[in-house]
């Protein structure tokens, strides 16, 4: 059995269209979060409000950090080349990891920058702050569950990234709401500067969170446990497989790279064996989304009496 050419073209090219709405989605959050960090900044300034100054330096890394994932995503999708046998998938996690980095910087420099201005007095932040912050959080909102969806279909880190920077941009815009609010009623400057630095703790979470994912693809980390289960039972739905032992899957880009360990009967002549492993390949391949490629070992049914050969 032979993986129909016109099925591989086909999920090829759905991967292609999802790629190039995860590039689609980071232009708009590039558009988007240099026109919010413009208005923020400038109305910040104007306004005397640190807070949303601070929410405005948010956006403007978001800015940089969505550029970074249109970029990882282009090379991601460039098909593999002799210096790259399995592709370029890995600048994916590559981008999602500079973007968190990115974030933690911004987190750390907001809060330095927040405490300065705790123990310096300023004054009030005006009134007409408030209603750029009104209007920013419902739209960060809609466009972090925009881009979240996007990431979901692409199984992208750094997409999903992407999204988790607009929440969390909507959520320094509710601190910074809430202490311009306070500072306005209490006639406390500070505690506009007080939401700048409680926000900054988001900030650095959501960095904290940006980073695990892309690390642990970077390392090969295994998948979900499901994607294993599919795996093995396409393997096993072949007609002369006996048994499985060794199945190691791992994630380059967007697609999956598969080793699997096969036993078959032991009197089988080497082309036989060949044949197998050759219908467990299209199997595989077949029935598992996203699977670029599956290396087959074939082991003779003895392994099945002595496994521990198997692990040497």
């Amino acid at each position: 059995m032979n993986v129909p050419t016109h099925l591989v073209e086909d999920r090829g090219a759905a991967i292609e269209r999802q790629v190039e709405r995860g590039l689609r989605s980071s232009l708009i959050s590039i558009a988007s979060n240099f026109a919010l960090a413009a208005c923020k900044c400038l109305v910040g300034f104007a306004g005397h409000s640190f807070a949303l100054i601070a929410d405005g330096v948010e956006s403007l890394s978001d800015v940089f950090s969505s550029a970074v994932v249109y970029l990882g995503l282009r090379v991601a999708l460039k098909p593999p080349d002799s210096d790259h046998p399995y592709g370029h998938g890995k600048a994916e996690p590559v981008a999602a990891l500079s973007v968190g980095m990115g974030m933690a910087m911004a987190a750390l420099l907001i809060a330095i920058e927040s405490i300065a201005l705790i123990r310096r007095p300023h004054p009030l932040p005006l009134p007409y702050t408030l209603w750029v912050l009104v209007a920013v959080v419902p739209l960060k909102v809609l466009l972090s569950r925009y881009v979240a969806k996007v990431a979901r279909d692409l199984d992208s880190t750094a997409v999903r990234g992407d999204a988790w920077h607009h929440f969390s941009d909507a959520i320094t815009s509710l601190f910074a709401l809430v202490g311009i609010s306070v500072a306005l009623i209490t006639k406390n400057a500070a505690a506009d500067d007080w939401a700048a630095l409680c926000a900054s703790p988001v900030i650095l979470y959501g960095a904290w969170r940006q980073i695990q994912a892309p690390f642990a693809e970077i390392l090969d980390t295994a998948p979900p446990h499901e994607i294993e289960g599919h795996v093995r039972e396409a393997a096993a739905a072949v007609e002369g497989v006996l048994g499985l032992e060794k199945c190691f899957v791992r994630k380059v880009g967007f697609q999956y790279y598969v080793d699997l360990h096969v036993v078959v009967g032991g009197d089988l002549t080497v082309r036989a064996g060949h044949a197998i492993a050759h219908e467990v390949e299209d199997s595989v391949r077949q029935r598992v989304d996203r699977v670029a490629n599956v290396l087959v070992h074939v082991e003779p049914e003895e392994e099945l009496l002595n496994p521990s050969h198997s692990q040497m």
